[in-house]
């Protein structure tokens, strides 16, 4: 059965930085390519969780916010105008045909492909919460920070000893009014060098210390805080919960991939364990793994080079050079 009989030659699961250049390297190679993302918008975890955070450790770009580095992988994604999908979600999967893989989506049903890339990230993510939360309904609480200015002559305090906590304590400190970053350990798991930019930033950090209790009507107004040295009552209109995210891999657990805790096993083609099915990012899994965003662009580039090559879309695995083609923005390759 040939190319005409599916709806799509790779369907890329998970619209992040990766599932977004994955998208970019199909078109490349002339694939009929659709992107399916629960969200909706694209991103991934970059657009939920740290739009205004700035990335750096990709190469050729010494850093951009975390909103300016998606719009720039979005615009090269959609150079061969693939099909994009946002805000259906995965459900099952038919390897039945040896041709073709049959996925279900939550919105547009069914969706045959000849192969699959899994590029979801964590998988889908609630914020873990503060133990106060378990007593408190009111506003002001955050689990993210999508628009700093928003936070403008505030009294803010962060929770967490994590990169994110540091950064947003770091980004807010010339904006709000106040900022206090409250830690329950004496050190922080965040990159030391991100700690030590908090010295001299104007942050009140404040380590062996939790949050016991929101204090307010309706929206925070202080924080009871203990520490080994007593309680405090700290005034407060925001706070910002950075204590991680709890994952999931939702339907994909049922799909019959080997799972190495919540990834996915995968070799150096980046074959997962049911043939055409392959995966890259964070959600792929292999000894020596290194998860950064630059590496997962490789790991795609790698993905969608051998879904195309085993499933005969492709004679070869190496795509030939970008530089080497005239500009062909907005068409598809024959």
């Amino acid at each position: 059965m040939g190319r005409e009989n599916s709806d799509t030659d790779v369907l890329l699961v998970g619209a992040g930085p990766v599932g977004l250049y994955g998208a970019y390297c199909s078109g490349f190679r002339g694939l009929r390519t659709m992107l399916v993302d629960g969200e909706k918008q694209v991103g991934g975890q970059i657009s939920m969780l740290y739009p205004e955070k700035s990335v750096r450790d990709v190469a050729g770009v010494p850093e951009a916010s975390g909103r300016e580095l998606v719009a720039r992988l979005h615009e090269q994604a959609m150079t061969y105008s693939p099909t994009v999908l946002l805000g259906q979600h995965v459900r099952q999967v038919d390897t039945a045909d040896p041709d073709h893989l049959t996925v279900e989506l939550s919105g547009s049903g069914p969706v045959r492909c000849r192969a699959v890339v899994l590029t979801a990230g964590i998988g889908s993510f609630t914020p873990r919460r503060l133990p106060a939360e378990t007593t408190w309904s009111g506003e002001g609480i955050h689990y993210t920070v999508a628009d700093p200015g928003a936070f403008r002559g505030r009294r803010v305090l962060v929770a967490g000893g994590g990169d994110s906590a540091v950064d947003w304590a770091h980004e807010l400190a010339g904006i709000a009014g106040s900022v206090t970053l409250v830690h329950r350990r004496r050190t922080f798991r965040a990159h030391a060098a991100n700690v030590a930019q908090l010295a001299g930033s104007g942050v009140d950090v404040r380590t062996e210390c939790e949050v016991a209790e929101l204090l307010g009507d309706g929206r925070v107004e202080a924080v009871r805080l203990t520490a080994p040295s007593g309680e405090e009552i700290v005034p407060a209109d925001d706070v910002v919960v950075a204590l991680g995210f709890l994952s999931e891999l939702g339907p994909l657990a049922s799909w019959g991939l080997e799972l190495r805790g919540r990834a996915v096993a995968v070799d150096q083609q980046m074959r997962t364990s049911v043939p055409r099915i392959y995966a890259a990012g964070d959600l792929a899994d292999y000894p020596g793994k290194v998860r950064l965003i630059a590496v997962g662009f490789g790991e795609v580039a790698t993905a969608v080079g051998n879904a195309a090559c085993a499933a005969g879309m492709a004679e070869s695995l190496f795509p030939g050079h970008s530089t080497d083609l005239p500009a062909m923005e907005g068409r598809v390759r024959s």
